[in-house]
């Protein structure tokens, strides 16, 4: 690079920074000359604004009585004006009304009723009471009233939006011996009117009590609402009742069924706005207590919720619910009902409304197909029978559980039977893994010990199928015994409520994956779990010896029992009680077994049966033959590999 290229550069570069520099210098004046000139146009402002109101204070001082009655009057027919255009006569009368609040009551709930919106705005559940540390007192209420929104998107005569919440409803209230009628009436105009008709019963029959009927009236309505539609918002937040924040959180959801499909469904994303048609109801779901809104005919909603935040905060959830229901033209009555009360699958299961089966027994997280008929028709039935003798809840469960015991008694016997027979032919197996010690081996030994098992009449799955059969009954008892609401405040032993964990002792801290409480039932629980897998792992490693067994001992019998207390610690009480009591059954009817059994016996019938021709069975066969045709495979491969 020559002498002038590089004075060229430099000063190419001292003009640009140069530049630069002469830039920033005006941009700095600039802003300065800015903020000048916005000040000044502030202090003006100010300054015109104060003049004003000195200006406007001036005259009030200086005006009559007579001027300024005559000012308030103008300026209020000039207000009147404004809102009898936009909401004509009938309606501008609605909203001046004062609201009224008042209660209809049955043997099973209050109803708190508000005319502002004409709607229900809060439910009291007489017969539960809200969770408290000592004496519970307080009831259930489903709703918090300020909150509460049933509201009509209309609009005015004017055109102008409104909503039936802006409105006060007139309202009538007719009290009989086994029903109450609550008239809620809102005139639109000189020839259109909206109705709201509650029916409270008070029939002693849950089922029906519970269920509240909803008819909406209406006349002319087509010409104040939008798409020929009652497009309603159902919204209110859920009060926490339960001991556990996090389980009771995690069960309150939406849920909604569809009444052509038979089918329902459960919002589980927060935040998120889901929607559904042709439904049947919605229902805004506690743990233990739901809010729905049914219908006669098919509607569509847009549904969605807002979680706390916080565990001190005081909601869980925040529902909203756009609701979609079909309007007849000129006039018509739409026939709803709302049910509040507890998700009881007794009462939920004999729920109708226009006689039809409303399936809100679904509501009742029992499980999928399987889960759900065990409990349906196994565990519900006996536990209600159960209940009904007026057992302690805590002697139900451990009747409940010596009652599966027995039931499956075959299948456990039929398991350690299978296990004692590899016992007594582990030697022959053992012989086996000597002869066969490569990996390349693998299928010849898979195969010899095929055709040891089928010699000696065993059944490979002999020990696992009779497990595998159990699990449906374990797993059905996982899903009931959370959402059981018979267990709900009902106390055993240290346990105060059997629907909650127990807690021996609070910690001042929150433990990863654990919590902040030390619930003894889930460590019985975890407990018994170890020594049934210590117990089961000595029987597995006598009669089967694998590789890899150290981690094999590791994840069953200590990683199992650890992860299951951090798991269950937040659970009901109850289940980790079902679950120690069948632990311990599990183990002293194996002892028993083992006591029973003679296995040298079991090695000399099975010695004697290896000499007799047997018959293979199907399973077997194809299992070999699929064996053979793996072996011909690596075969072939490791000849290929020898070329």
């Amino acid at each position: 690079m020559d002498k002038k290229t590089i004075i060229g550069l430099v000063l190419m570069v001292a003009v640009f920074v140069g530049f630069s520099f002469y830039q920033s210098h005006e941009a700095k004046k600039y802003e300065e000359y800015r903020r000048e000139v916005a000040k000044e146009q502030q202090e003006k402002m100010v300054a015109r604004a104060t003049e004003e109101e000195e200006a406007a204070r001036l005259a009030e001082e200086n005006m009559t009585e007579e001027e300024r009655m005559q000012r308030d009057s103008l300026e209020a027919a000039r207000k009147l004006n404004a809102e009898l255009y936009t909401y004509g006569e009938a309606l501008y009368g609605a909203k001046q009304l004062e609201e009224h609040s008042f209660a209809v009551e049955n043997d099973v709930m209050k109803v708190d009723f508000s005319t502002r919106g004409g709607k229900i705005c809060n439910v009291t559940l007489k017969n539960y009471t809200k969770y408290a540390d000592e004496e519970r007192t307080e009831l259930v209420e489903l709703m918090q009233p300020a909150t509460a929104r049933f509201s009509l998107a209309m609009r005015t005569e004017s055109g102008a939006a409104a909503t039936s919440d802006d409105f006060v409803y007139g309202y009538e209230v007719a009290e009989g011996e086994q029903q109450s009628v609550v008239t809620m009436t809102l005139n639109l105009a000189a020839d259109a009117w909206l109705k709201y008709v509650y029916t409270i019963y008070n029939t002693g029959n849950p089922s029906r009590d519970y269920l509240i009927d909803f008819d909406i009236e209406q006349q002319g309505l087509n010409n104040f609402v939008a798409e020929e539609l009652m497009n309603i918002e159902w919204s209110n937040k859920s009060n926490k009742n339960e001991r556990g924040f996090q389980m009771e959180n995690l069960a309150t959801t939406i849920a909604y069924y569809e009444r052509e499909d038979k089918d329902w469904d459960t919002i589980a994303a927060d935040g998120d706005e889901e929607s559904a048609g042709e439904l049947m109801w919605v229902a805004l779901k506690q743990q233990y207590f739901s809010s729905a809104f049914i219908s006669a005919e098919n509607f569509a909603a847009d549904m969605s919720f807002r979680s706390s935040t916080l565990e001190g905060a005081d909601f869980l959830k925040a529902f909203n619910v756009d609701l979609h229901l079909p309007l007849a033209a000129g006039s018509g009555v739409s026939h709803n009902a709302f049910y509040y009360g507890p998700n009881d699958f007794k009462i939920l299961n004999n729920v109708e409304f226009n006689g039809e089966k409303t399936n809100l027994e679904k509501i009742i997280p029992m499980g999928g197909w399987l889960i759900g008929w065990v409990n349906r028709f196994f565990t519900i039935p006996i536990f209600h029978w159960l209940k009904d003798l007026g057992l302690n809840f805590g002697i139900i469960i451990l009747i409940l559980t010596i009652m599966v015991k027995v039931i499956i008694l075959p299948l456990t016997y039929k398991s350690y039977i299978s296990t004692a027979k590899m016992r007594a032919i582990r030697p022959e197996m053992e012989a086996l893994n000597a002869k066969y010690p490569n990996q390349e081996d693998a299928m010849k030994k898979q195969q010899a010990m095929m055709e040891l098992y089928g010699k000696a009449g065993i059944n490979p799955m002999g020990g696992c199928l009779p497990m595998l059969i159990q699990m449906p009954i374990l797993w059905a008892m996982f899903r009931f015994f959370p959402a059981s609401i018979e267990l709900r405040g009902q106390g055993f032993l240290w346990s105060d409520d059997l629907s909650s964990y127990d807690s021996i002792l609070d910690l001042p801290f929150s433990i990863p994956f654990y919590g902040d409480h030390i619930s003894l039932f889930a460590l019985l629980m975890a407990v018994s779990l170890f020594g049934y897998s210590m117990l089961t792992y000595q029987q597995q490693a006598a009669s089967t010896p694998q590789a890899g067994a150290g981690m094999m001992k590791f994840m069953m019998v200590y990683f199992m029992p650890l992860m299951m207390l951090c798991f269950l610690n937040s659970y009901s009480s109850g289940l980790c009680y079902y679950y120690f009591l069948s632990q311990i059954f599990t183990m002293i009817i194996m002892f028993v077994i083992r006591r029973t059994v003679d296995d040298e016996k079991v090695r000399a019938k099975l010695l004697a049966a290896k000499n007799k021709p047997k018959k293979k069975s199907k399973f077997q066969e194809r299992y070999e033959e699929a064996l053979r045709q793996q072996q011909e495979s690596l075969n072939r491969e490791q000849r290929r590999g020898r070329r």
